[in-house]
């Protein structure tokens, strides 16, 4: 409640002298906050492993929960060839009940190419920069520059919004299959 209403008053300041930076510092603020403050988010018993060699000699791989896909190769969800965005919105609650389905993008494949549709996020700005959500472009800037040592021959990415139970019990141990058998070291996961 506090965020939102000293939100209103940087608005309200904005809308006087039109300097929107005090705006942007605020939700900074704020999300470090958020991030910084205590939490449960350590998990010591859980899957993670340390790399086995260092970032710049490793094959990283791009996995994100955003719902990208490449022109022509549309995961038709439900069986709809297509599908709009603000259908997808309206679905979300199919969405939920669904397993994931991987949609395989290519490394080279140029921004042009990709598109986005998810019911669980505003697509915009992943729309106008597939890199917000979907960060490949960054990925092989790294790999021309030796800050990683190959990025993996695809990128991958699912709509989050989900079924948990069979991402958990069946599709990621299947995906993580797929991905040891291509032998990747390191995996970007990145979240919507």
């Amino acid at each position: 409640a506090q965020f939102f209403q000293d939100l209103l008053h940087q608005l309200g300041d904005t809308l006087d002298d039109g300097d929107l930076s005090r705006v942007a510092e605020h939700v900074f603020t704020w999300q470090a906050q958020a991030y910084a403050g205590a939490g449960n988010w350590r998990y010591p018993e859980g899957p993670f492993t340390p790399l086995r060699k260092p970032l710049a000699a490793a094959k990283v791989a791009l996995l994100t929960s955003s719902g990208h896909f490449v022109a022509g190769d549309d995961p038709e969800p439900f069986g709809i060839q297509n599908m709009i965005q603000t259908e997808a919105i309206a679905r979300i609650d199919d969405f939920l009940k669904e397993e994931p389905v991987l949609s395989v993008i290519p490394r080279d494949t140029p921004a042009t190419q990709l598109r986005v549709r998810h019911g669980g996020y505003d697509i915009r700005s992943a729309q106008a920069d597939p890199n917000v959500a979907f960060p490949l472009a960054h990925l092989r800037a790294f790999a021309q520059e030796g800050r990683i040592g190959e990025l993996a021959a695809n990128a991958y990415s699912f709509v989050g919004a989900c079924a948990q139970t069979p991402l958990l019990k069946r599709t990621g141990p299947k995906w993580v299959e797929r991905l040891q058998a291509e032998a990747i070291d390191a995996v970007v996961l990145v979240p919507v």
